[in-house]
């Protein structure tokens, strides 16, 4: 049985058509829209509103940590255009899901990102592509757990919830052989990006699943550029499996 595992497309829809090849299954770990891209400050939908020169500055502000003038930044740039916010960022993100989740095979199992919009997916989620949050699912004899969304930040991405709810949501799962998530378990080598200088949020309640239930492996995504791509934890083989939209190139797990 083989699965390919990818996390973090960010609009990278011509290699998420191919990600399945070969494979039984796909799994996404979420993250399909890509806001503003910073290696690339021309895509995504900020500058395509803004411009380049309006998501360099962004960019710099949030790397700089100075989330407040981040915020107010966006404010005035969202007076000057005089457009509804949540309707021309439900647009963008309406067109980027629209050729995301037509690439997806057959079967895809996905769960939402921190900058996903979970009220949409069932609208472009064809009948091959199952969507499961806080829910389990058997493939080939092995039981996976997912865990969609991220915790909350300073950013204030889309998709963020409160640590109870989302502790909640791990609880649910119970005992299960292959625990997916976006966001990695609380452990310093998985949560720091060595480029954006900088721990993003791990949750604690993953971390505790981990040492309570013991599955196979935890997988997840959401630091693009960690400081560990793999360590073991008890009996637990934790895997970030890789930034999709930059490599193109899933990861694969067989048994």
């Amino acid at each position: 049985m083989r699965v390919n595992v990818v996390s973090d497309v960010h609009g990278n829809a011509g290699d998420l058509a191919t990600a399945g090849d070969g494979a039984d299954a796909l799994i996404c770990l979420g993250d399909l829209v890509l806001f503003l891209d910073y290696a690339d400050h021309s895509r995504g939908i900020f500058p395509d509103l803004f411009g380049a020169e309006n998501a360099h500055r962004l960019v710099e502000l949030r790397t700089a940590r100075r989330f407040d003038e981040a915020r107010d930044l966006g404010r005035s740039l969202w007076a000057e255009i005089a457009t509804d916010r949540e309707s021309a960022i439900e647009s963008a993100v309406r067109r980027q899901y629209a050729e995301l989740f037509a690439a997806f095979p057959t079967p895809t199992y996905a769960t939402y990102g921190n900058v996903d919009m979970p009220t949409l997916w069932q609208e472009y989620a064809h009948p091959g592509v199952s969507v499961l949050d806080g829910e389990r699912v058997e493939i080939g004899g092995l039981v996976f757990g997912f865990v969609g969304g991220g915790l909350r930040t300073p950013m204030r991405t889309p998709y963020e919830i409160s640590d109870e709810e989302y502790a909640a949501k791990v609880e649910a799962l119970g005992e299960v052989d292959v625990l997916c998530s976006h966001i990695p378990p609380e452990v310093p080598e998985l949560t720091y990006d060595t480029v954006a200088r900088r721990f993003e949020r791990g949750s604690r309640a993953l971390l505790d699943a981990i040492h309570r239930t013991r599955p196979r492996y935890s997988l997840f995504g959401h630091v693009h550029q960690p400081l560990v791509r793999r360590m073991r934890v008890g009996a637990t083989e934790c895997v970030n499996v890789g930034h999709f939209a930059s490599t193109g190139r899933p990861w694969t797990l067989e048994w």
